[in-house]
């Protein structure tokens, strides 16, 4: 490349200002870049390039000589910064671990979260299945609670009528009488109707069906209010047992006291009954709840409550003949029916029919059977501990003596024998031999029968 004049020469000149410049000579191949000086009047630089010029003016060509030099300029100031700056590689390096470490942390992260909601949703499956579990427990749980109240002897002090049942002798336990309807303790078969649960019976679908159900929540909600109605009204059921149960004991125990009888010794005066077996303690498991542990109260009490039947049944409270009580003469001094003066009668008078059945109103023996005094027919029976009863006037007696008699059986008809103005019955009660008033006893049956 060289400066030239608009001109061409074709031969070289040496000119003042061409000094230390370089001439191209013409090169033998065509493909050869030269430099062709133009006439001297023109500034203009031109480039050959096989057979073709290019011209460039000197602003151009300083533009691009110094773009090429600055270009080297930079390229050699940052290479010399990267070389003794190790400092800028090393953050650009760390930029870029850096970058890659977030990379991966957020695909950890996406990785966790996705473990995470899995871990949810086997734990949902877990929780399900166990609330499930506990429901199904519960609900057999319920059931034989509801078989446990359903086998309960009826407490509620209803008095069955039915004829009396003859039996063993030695059988201490009373037994259903047509006496009275006041006070007969006995427990009357089971009840046919039961507690049962109204749950709806729990069907395990699979478990996954209810798990994609975003409702099985209101499922197992209705299911446990469910059950929590069933258990109110068995605890329900179960407090008015109690509370019957604990009523009619403290009666017993209160007719006992008001009558001056005492208990210890009414009990050990009980004919002991054929029974047996090894004796086993009752206790409660560690883990009872509330409704173990109350009817554990009530077959206690049941048990105590069977045991002062047992011990009432030689009580004379009820009543010895069927039907409406009217008294004819009442216990205390009257005016004698035959002389008309003051005299002491030491029983009841009941009204009633000749040929009435006349029945025992206590557990006990027959001491007497036959012809006494003024008594006319009479029959009297030791119930032990003192007490016994008298029955007069009969017209038949059917028992003799020696015989054990059961609360409800025939001793004898009603008539008119001994010193007896017409047809009733002259009845007593006596405690060591002495005449107490009947009436007091059979109060005490009337009270009994309250409730």
């Amino acid at each position: 490349m060289s400066k030239s004049s608009a001109q061409y020469s074709h031969y070289p000149q040496h000119h003042p200002h061409d000094h230390g410049r370089v001439l191209h000579r013409r090169a033998s191949a065509p493909a050869a870049v030269t430099a062709i000086p133009l006439p001297a009047a023109d500034d203009a630089y031109t480039i050959v390039h096989a057979g073709k010029q290019v011209r460039f003016g000197p602003v151009v060509f300083w533009i691009v000589v110094g773009t090429v030099v600055l270009l080297g300029l930079w390229s050699a100031a940052t290479a010399t910064y990267f070389a003794f700056r190790d400092d800028v590689l090393t953050r650009l390096i760390a930029r870029q671990a850096e970058m890659q470490y977030a990379y991966e942390d957020r695909i950890a992260e996406l990785r966790a979260k996705v473990d995470r909601a899995t871990s949810r949703q086997l734990l949902d499956q877990e929780q399900f299945d166990q609330k499930l579990d506990q429901i199904m427990k519960r609900q057999t749980a319920l059931e034989s609670r509801a078989t446990a109240l359903g086998a309960m002897p009826d407490v509620t002090g209803s008095i069955p009528r039915s004829a009396p049942q003859r039996g063993d002798a030695s059988q201490a336990t009373p037994k259903p009488s047509p006496i009275s309807d006041t006070v007969i303790f006995v427990a009357p078969p089971d009840r046919e109707a039961r507690l049962e649960s109204r749950a709806p019976t729990v069907a395990a679908p699979p478990t996954s069906q209810f798990a994609r159900n975003n409702g099985f929540d209101n499922v197992l909600a209705r299911l446990t209010n469910s059950l929590d109605q069933v258990e109110r009204r068995q605890m329900a059921a179960l407090n008015a047992v109690e509370e019957s149960m604990d009523s009619r004991m403290r009666r017993m125990r209160g007719v006992v006291s008001d009558l001056g009888l005492n208990l210890a010794h009414l009990e050990a005066a009980v004919p002991r009954s054929a029974m047996g077996g090894p004796f086993v303690p009752v206790k409660l498991t560690t883990n009872a709840g509330p409704f173990e542990k109350q009817l554990y109260r009530i077959n206690t009490t049941r048990a105590e409550m069977d045991r002062l039947n047992r011990t009432l049944a030689l009580v004379p409270y009820r009543k010895p003949v069927i039907g409406e009580v009217e008294f004819t003469s009442g216990f205390g001094v009257r005016s004698d029916p035959f002389l008309g003066r003051p005299a002491m009668h030491t029983g009841l008078d009941f009204r009633a029919a000749s040929g009435d059945p006349v029945r025992v109103t206590a557990y006990g023996k027959v001491v007497s059977a036959g012809w006494s005094g003024g008594y006319g027919r009479m029959v009297e029976v030791d119930h032990g501990n003192g007490l016994s009863t008298r029955y007069g006037h009969l017209s038949e007696i059917n028992v003799r003596v020696g015989e054990i008699v059961k609360i409800g059986q025939v001793v004898g008809l009603v008539g008119s024998t001994g010193r007896s103005t017409g047809p009733h019955l002259h009845y007593e009660t006596r405690i060591e031999g002495e005449a107490v008033d009947p009436q007091k006893f059979l109060r005490a049956g009337v009270r009994l029968s309250a409730g």
